[in-house]
């Protein structure tokens, strides 16, 4: 197991920050760990990584404990922050050799050229980092990130901000590391995208707390149960109430968004609502995806 967290908790300063996160990922996993902004979770990748003391609870990495074994774990992991500093003045190889001896080792124009190989990143004339662009930043920050040959990859927000472009060349370099069986990978982002891509497990924080984690096509297919709609109104209905079984999930402006469940019938909640005087100009179905699970897990409150 590369990870296992039970139950951890955190306190700064009398707030509560992390209320019971519990994550478990395996070797060769993609992990997903989503939620809101505010949620926890580069503040749990910051206890995981020994950046932070738990205030209880179990967090273990690659079965050693991220308090007491942390300079041990730093030696078997890598880690791409979201914000990677790099220093502008230098070429990618000299970085990649002054970011080697931290480790104790020397790399020779060889390995560095073997190590911007492995993250698509083609680096000529010695070019200063301050020339890069921001995707060949992370590039570097992967490469930076994987001169340990970690048994473990910790990666938060790794495509935030890039074009289109850059998030697909990311996301490339990530699969070609998963199918190469090298290392686990565990990603921390907001982007739905990114985790429908490349994830095969995920994790889903919400107020602190882990709301859901399991394997990814497992927990989508449990959302097949529920059934979900757009109507679009074209006046606020006088009779708000819902039939029996059917959830409101979010309004927006004159779109309302329901879940009829697994037993009624579209038809007969369209009857009940014509009835309550709902004036409905369109009905859209929604399929099931990881958008709509994350939404019905996180969306604890509908807007007025």
């Amino acid at each position: 197991m590369l990870i296992e967290i039970d139950k951890l908790k955190l306190v700064l300063r009398g707030r509560q920050i992390l209320a019971g996160v519990n994550m478990h990922m395996q070797r060769g996993e993609i992990c997903g760990l989503l939620g809101p902004n505010g949620a926890g979770k580069s503040t749990t990748l910051s206890v995981l990584t020994g950046l932070r003391e738990a205030t209880s609870g179990s967090v273990l990495v690659l079965g050693m404990d991220a308090r007491s074994q942390r300079e041990e774990i730093h030696r078997q992991i890598g880690v791409l922050p979201e914000q990677a500093g790099f220093y502008d003045w230098m070429s990618a190889p000299d970085y990649l050799r002054w970011f080697a001896s931290l480790y104790g080792r020397r790399l020779t124009a060889a390995d560095t050229g073997q190590h911007l190989a492995r993250v698509g990143l083609d680096v000529k004339n010695n070019e200063p980092i301050g020339t890069y662009s921001r995707g060949m930043r992370q590039r570097l920050g992967l490469a930076r990130a994987l001169l340990n040959s970690p048994k473990l990859l910790v990666l938060d927000e790794p495509t935030n901000g890039l074009d289109p472009r850059g998030r697909r060349e990311i996301h490339d370099v990530l699969l070609g590391l998963s199918q190469q069986g090298d290392v686990g990978i565990l990603l921390c982002t907001h982007l739905l995208d990114d985790v429908d891509r490349l994830c095969n497990r995920i994790g889903i924080l919400h107020q602190g707390k882990t709301i859901v984690e399991g394997n990814l096509a497992e927990l989508l297919a449990t959302l097949q149960a529920g059934r979900r709609y757009r109507l679009h109104l074209l006046s606020p209905p006088r009779d708000a109430a819902l039939p029996p079984g059917v959830r409101l999930i979010a309004k927006r402006g004159e779109w309302w968004h329901l879940d009829i469940g697994a037993v009624a019938s579209p038809d007969a909640v369209w009857r009940a609502l014509l009835d309550r005087g709902w004036v409905i100009a369109e009905i859209h179905a929604e399929g099931g995806g990881l958008e709509d699970l994350y939404l019905k897990l996180t969306m604890t409150e509908v807007a007025a």
